[in-house]
């Protein structure tokens, strides 16, 4: 009898003991299952070409924008200085979106909403 210990990518720790035939077909088919979980992982992006507010609010985020609070007027006018034409209205349900999510912060100075990261 032949022993095994086989460890996967996943973290997954199997140990065998049996023939070298009975073996072999058990890593085989480990190997089949970590293809198509593998593949099931693959995720998919947004529509190339497609614009979302949400990726736009992330996009002045990353580029540093939110170092300093800013408030709906500031973030539409820089919007609209990258060429992307949002009422307030719209803009204010989006943001929120984010401070629900975590990705910005809220602050309330003189009856005004601030957001920052």
């Amino acid at each position: 009898m032949a022993k095994a210990q086989i460890s996967t990518p996943r973290g997954v720790t199997v140990k065998i003991e049996g023939t070298p035939q009975e073996i072999l077909l058990v890593v085989q088919d480990l190997d089949k299952q970590e293809a198509k979980s593998a593949k099931a992982r693959v995720v998919k992006k947004a529509p190339q070409g497609r614009t979302t507010l949400a990726g736009l609010l992330a996009s002045l985020g990353n580029d540093g924008f939110f170092k300093q609070p800013r408030d709906l007027g500031g973030i539409r006018a820089e919007l609209e200085a990258r060429g992307h034409h949002y009422p307030v209205t719209t803009l204010s349900g989006a943001v929120l979106n984010q401070v629900r999510r975590r990705n910005l912060r809220r602050l309330q100075k003189n009856d005004r909403w601030f957001y920052t990261r």
